[in-house]
């Protein structure tokens, strides 16, 4: 994990995803995904670079499995950014970092 990213929990969800008064982008991951392990340096960037425009957190996807079902998370890794409590845009599968920024962009603003 990145300095600037944290980690969320289906118990903390509320509390640090949607009522957080900036767009925060959770990745939802797993140990043995050899995608999300690709992913993982390019979500540590964006923590960094968008730092005050965005919070980036990440969910272990093997420890809150109900919790992804519940929100339709077919697989991972998926990236979802949520804005004033709502989900905004949704990004599977590993994604270049480019291809992310462009989805972001629009909600940044």
């Amino acid at each position: 994990m990145g300095k600037k990213t944290f980690d969320v929990m289906s118990t903390d969800f509320e509390e640090k995803v949607l009522q957080s008064e900036t767009p925060v982008l959770v990745d939802f991951w797993a140990e043995w995904c050899g995608p999300c392990k690709m992913i993982a340096p390019i979500v540590d960037a964006l923590a960094e670079e968008y730092e005050g425009k965005l919070r980036v957190a990440k969910m272990d996807a093997d420890a809150n499995q109900e919790f992804i079902m519940k929100h339709g998370i077919m697989s991972i890794p998926t990236l979802i950014l949520f804005k004033g409590g709502k989900e905004v845009e949704r990004i599977t599968g590993y994604k270049s970092k480019d291809v992310i920024v462009k989805k972001l962009q629009n909600h940044l603003n």
